[in-house]
């Protein structure tokens, strides 16, 4: 039920079904009633022209044959008498039909006139609506008597199992043509979403074509407008920064020079303030350069790559291991994953003495774990150690580490990848990050489909 109210196909088709069944059971509704009203008309001439015809026959017919005449004439809703009184009492509220088979009577024979001419109820206060009696009063001053069943139409109409069929059949054709129509004018933005994710993972513009409705072209092309004004900034930024990096680089190589004459205790100080700059410089520019898509999306080994991360650090003489046994493949820039991992595998070393990567698959994305022995981190800071220049003492600090933008770059490198790293506190001590990357479907276990 929440794809009803969560997608434009739902939506679209709840309206459509409702307006359909609002404007279905008015238009039947007005039907019937037009109907009803035309059976009503026909059923008053009907029996007005009867009537008219029962009385002239008993008027042409002699006295002492004039009942039985009546009666041959009886049938049907009709039972006729030939009396020399007036039967029917003039009821204060006539029913609609028997005001409409009176206008007719009159219409049909003006020489009766309205003297002569009673529709009304057998006796006073008579309330069956159904039985009714009228007097027709005949030129030698009887009256032909007849009781009728008043035929009346329904004052509501039914649903029949045609109307219920019909009105089905019409729902599940809205149905059909609304799924059918909104998805012909929802691909559009999915086209938008996809183009939209590309240029973030890549940083490459992806163009979208600028078709169909005037709207929707109007869309595309204002979307590709703005995604050639992001790759611009992106170009132009890029390029700032790596010429700041070169004016702010050159100086401090002079400075280096100058304090050689200077005496060795301050030139210690004033070389490691220069060592400082120099890290915070390649830092921002590495984290700023993290977006950049120079490098080649293609499938990768995970498995192989975070085996290459671990015996790199274990060369080193870290205390890292790895379980990772099946092979799963996942598509992105291999250099700059192997950065991410990188970072957050010696992150656990420095850290938390000791790092062990785990991997596993679900039906949607290969997950990375790394879990150390360290103190943690208090719960409320597992967000902030992701934002630049975030640092947190006393142990995370430039003495034991960077400048605070480790994690930041193996974030953005993993989000620019479709995926994504939490960290949270074990149970039994330590940290546990999280790593999670979407992979292609009939990837694992499959090393043919590895790129090289």
């Amino acid at each position: 039920m929440k794809w009803l109210v969560d997608t434009i196909a739902g939506r679209t088709i709840v309206v459509l079904l409702v307006a359909m069944g609002v404007l279905h059971l008015a238009s039947l509704w007005a039907y019937q009633s037009s109907l009803e009203q035309e059976v009503s008309l026909t059923n008053e001439t009907l029996v007005a022209d009867r009537l008219v015809a029962v009385a002239r026959a008993v008027a042409r017919t002699a006295p002492a044959e004039r009942d039985a005449t009546a009666h041959a004439l009886s049938g049907g809703p009709l039972n006729a008498h030939w009396n020399a009184d007036r039967q029917a009492i003039p009821v204060i509220e006539s029913s609609p039909f028997l005001a409409g088979l009176r206008t007719r009577i009159l219409e049909a024979a003006p020489d009766i006139g309205p003297d002569g001419l009673v529709t009304g109820a057998h006796t006073v206060g008579h309330d069956d609506p159904h039985l009714a009696l009228v007097s027709i009063r005949l030129p030698d001053q009887s009256w032909v008597n007849v009781n009728l069943v008043q035929v009346r139409p329904h004052d509501h109409f039914s649903l029949t199992h045609g109307t219920v069929l019909s009105t089905t059949l019409m729902a599940i054709g809205i149905v059909i043509v609304g799924i059918l129509l909104v998805r012909w004018f929802a691909r559009p933005l999915v086209l938008f979403a996809a183009a939209a994710r590309d240029l973030y993972a890549t940083a490459e513009p992806k163009r979208v074509a600028e078709t169909g409705p005037r709207e929707v072209r109007d869309l595309a092309h204002a979307f590709n407008e703005m995604q050639d004004r992001i790759h611009k900034l992106i170009d132009d930024r890029t390029q700032t920064l790596a010429a700041v990096s070169h004016d702010l680089k050159t100086p401090i190589t002079r400075l280096r020079f100058r304090i050689e004459d200077l005496p060795e205790k301050r030139r210690a100080l004033i070389s490691a303030d220069l060592s400082e700059m120099e890290r915070m410089l390649d830092g921002t520019l590495a984290f700023l350069k993290g977006d950049r898509a120079d490098e080649e999306v293609r499938s990768i080994d995970l498995t192989s790559l975070i085996e290459t991360v671990v015996d790199d650090l274990a060369d080193q003489g870290a205390k890292v291991s790895s379980d990772g046994s099946r092979s799963v493949v996942v598509r992105g820039r291999r250099l700059a994953l192997k950065r991410a991992l990188s970072n957050l595998i010696d992150n656990a070393v420095k850290y938390g003495g000791t790092a062990r990567v785990g991997l596993a698959v679900t039906d949607q994305a290969a997950v990375v774990t790394i879990d150390d022995d360290g103190p943690g981190i208090p719960a409320a800071a597992v967000e902030d150690v992701f934002r630049p220049f975030v640092r947190l003492e006393p142990s995370r600090n430039v003495e034991t580490g960077g400048v605070g933008l480790g994690l930041t770059v193996a974030r953005t490198i993993l989000r620019g990848h479709g995926g994504d790293v939490t960290m949270a506190n074990r149970d039994g001590g330590g940290l546990r990050v999280t790593v999670t990357l979407p992979k292609p479907a009939a990837t694992i276990g499959n090393k043919a489909a590895i790129g090289t």
